[in-house]
C-alpha cells in the first residue's frame, strides 16, 4: 500500500496533472469519435469504400504530421504547441459535429475536415509523449508512465462503451460533439503546464537538417530501431492481420459477443500490466518486456486453430498483459536513455512504424486469407510475431539496457 501511494505521489506535481487529465479527457472524445464517425457516414447514405476513404484520408495526414510534429516538439514549447494541436481538432470536430446535426455533411466535407484533425493529431502524438519527463523527477518518471498508460487504457474502455450508449441514444452527431468539448476543454490544461523549456536549436535552422538529426539519432540507437522493427511486425499481424480476419472467424464460429468479449479482455489486460510495471521493475526491464511480448502471439495461434471462446479470452487478456506492461517499459526507457531534445523525433519514428504497419496488415489480410486460407494466414501471423520477437531478444543492446534511475551506481553509456 505503501508503493501504491508513493506512486500516486506523482499528481503533487501540477503539471503532471494537467498534463495526466489532459490526455485522459482527449483520449474519451477519441475513443467515441471513430464508432460516430462511422455512423455518421453511413446515416448519409455512404458506402463501405467512402467510410474508408474518409478514415484513410485521416491516417495519411496524422502520420505525415507525426515527422513535422516531431521536429516542431524538438524546437518550440510543447505546451504551446499540443494548445495550437488541441484547439484546431477541436475546431474542426466542432465542424464536422454541426454538420453531421444539421443534415449539410458530406462524404467531401468530412474527408476534409478528417485531415485537418488527422494533422493536428500527428502534431500533438510526439510533444505529448516526450513532455512527460518534463513533469517529474527522473525517480518518479517511471510511475509517471505507468499511470499515464492506465490513463489511456481506462479512457479507451470507458469511451468506447460510452460510444456505443450515445450512437444508439441520440445519434453520431453528438458523439463527435463530445470529441470536440474533449479536445477544448484539454487546450486549458496543457496551457497551464509549466516547465523548463527544451530548445535544440534556434528556429533559423533547416526543417529537413532537424529531420536529418533525428533518422541520425534513431538509427545510431541499435536498441531502438530493432524495437521499431519488432512492432513494426507485430502490429501488421496482431493489429492488422488478425483485426480483419478475427471478426470474420468469429461470424462463423463463437459469435460477434464474444468477439466483443475478447477485445474487452485485452483492454483490461493492458490496464493489468501497466500496474504490473509500477510493482515490477528489473534490471533489464526493457528486455525482458521485448521478450514477454511473444506471448501476443497466442490469440492470433488460437484463433487459427479455432480454439473454444474462453481460450482466447484468455489469450487475449495475456496479451494486453504484456502490451500493457510493455508500452511502459519502453516510454521509461526512451525517456531515460535520449536525449530530450531529440526525444519527440524519435518518438515520431517510431509512431510512424506504427501507423504504417496497421493499415498495411488491414490491406493484405483479406487477399492473402482467400489465397491462403484464414488458419494459414492466421499460424503463419503467430509464427512471424515470434520470430520478430527472437530476432529483437539477440540484440546486445537491448539485453544489455538498463534504468538509470533505478541502478545510479551503473554506467549506462555503453546503452547509449
Amino acid at each position: 500500500m505503501n508503493r501504491f501511494h508513493e506512486n500516486l505521489s506523482v499528481f503533487n506535481f501540477s503539471p503532471y496533472r494537467y498534463l495526466f487529465f489532459a490526455r485522459l479527457i482527449t483520449i474519451l472524445g477519441n475513443s467515441i469519435a471513430p464508432i460516430a464517425l462511422a455512423f455518421a457516414v453511413l446515416d448519409i447514405g455512404g458506402s463501405v469504400s467512402e467510410l474508408g476513404f474518409i478514415v484513410a484520408s485521416r491516417s495519411i495526414f496524422n502520420v505525415i504530421f507525426l515527422l513535422i510534429g516531431g521536429v516542431l516538439a524538438d524546437r518550440y514549447s510543447r505546451n504551446q504547441l499540443l494548445v495550437s494541436s488541441s484547439v484546431i481538432a477541436a475546431v474542426s470536430q466542432a465542424i464536422i459535429a454541426w454538420s453531421v446535426l444539421g443534415g449539410s455533411a458530406t462524404v467531401l466535407n468530412l474527408a476534409l475536415l478528417g485531415t485537418l484533425n488527422g494533422a493536428a493529431a500527428g502534431i500533438a502524438l510526439p510533444a505529448s509523449s516526450s513532455m512527460i519527463p518534463q513533469t517529474v523527477p527522473v525517480q518518479n518518471l517511471r510511475a509517471a508512465n505507468a499511470l499515464i498508460q492506465l490513463g489511456i487504457s481506462g479512457g479507451m474502455i470507458i469511451g468506447t462503451s460510452l460510444g456505443g450508449l450515445l450512437i444508439s441514444s441520440v445519434g453520431p452527431g453528438w458523439g463527435l460533439a463530445i470529441d470536440a468539448i474533449g479536445f477544448a476543454v484539454s487546450a486549458p490544461l496543457y496551457f497551464l503546464i509549466r516547465t523548463a523549456s527544451i530548445q535544440v536549436a534556434p528556429p533559423a535552422d533547416n526543417f529537413l537538417k532537424c529531420l536529418k538529426e533525428g533518422w541520425e539519432e534513431f538509427t545510431s540507437k541499435a536498441w531502438v530501431w530493432a524495437i521499431v522493427i519488432q512492432f513494426t511486425i507485430i502490429n501488421a499481424a496482431f493489429g492488422g492481420i488478425m483485426m480483419v480476419l478475427g471478426p470474420v472467424i468469429a461470424d462463423s464460429s463463437f459469435g460477434r459477443a464474444s468477439w466483443g468479449i475478447m477485445i474487452a479482455a485485452q483492454s483490461v489486460g493492458l490496464m493489468t500490466g501497466s500496474y504490473f510495471a509500477l510493482r515490477w521493475r528489473p534490471r533489464h526491464d526493457l528486455f525482458i518486456s521485448v521478450i514477454l511480448i511473444a506471448f501476443c502471439s497466442l490469440p492470433i495461434f488460437m484463433l487459427s486453430l479455432s480454439a473454444s471462446s474462453t481460450w482466447l479470452i484468455i489469450a487475449f487478456f495475456i496479451a494486453g498483459i504484456t502490451f500493457g506492461r510493455f508500452e511502459v517499459s519502453w516510454a521509461h526507457s526512451l525517456q531515460t536513455h535520449i536525449s530530450q531534445a531529440k526525444l519527440a523525433r524519435i518518438y515520431a519514428y517510431d509512431a510512424i512504424g506504427s501507423f504504417v504497419a496497421i493499415p498495411f496488415g488491414e490491406l493484405i489480410a483479406g487477399p492473402l486469407a482467400i489465397h491462403y486460407g484464414s488458419s494459414n494466414v492466421l499460424l503463419f501471423s503467430s509464427i512471424v510475431v515470434v520470430l520478430a520477437t527472437l530476432g529483437a531478444s539477440f540484440v546486445p543492446e537491448i539485453r544489455k539496457l538498463e534504468d538509470p534511475s533505478q541502478f545510479k551506481s551503473q554506467k549506462t553509456t555503453k546503452s547509449q
